[in-house]
């Protein structure tokens, strides 16, 4: 029998939260979306905010971030939307576009 007293419980070490990277660059992605690069940025900003959300939710709550990944997708999503929405309409003015712009061209030729 030993005469030591018994050792005490200590609660187990947990790991302290920390921010998801790929949340972070979701946002600056998404950001930048809208000032420096508008097709390139949307589309890293989706791509990254959609593996933020799945690290974030398996990591025990030990990683954080879940705001800043949907921030950085709903600025990805909708600078993607805008964009598609503007090609859409130059796909359609594009006919009559080309035709004003041949008659401004043949008109200057003229002279």
């Amino acid at each position: 029998m030993s005469n030591y007293p018994p050792a005490p419980n200590y609660p187990a070490a947990q790991s302290e939260q920390r921010d998801s990277g790929l949340a972070i660059a979701s946002l600056i992605c998404g950001i930048a979306s809208w000032f420096i690069v508008p097709f390139f940025g949307d589309l890293a900003a989706i791509i990254t905010g959609h593996l933020a959300i799945s690290e974030i939710n398996k990591g025990n709550g030990l990683i954080k971030g879940k705001g800043m990944a949907t921030a950085g997708l709903i600025l990805g999503y909708v600078q993607f939307a805008l964009a598609l929405i503007v090609i859409i309409i130059l796909l359609l003015l594009a006919p009559a576009i080309g035709s004003t712009f041949s008659h401004v061209t043949s008109s200057l030729s003229s002279y």
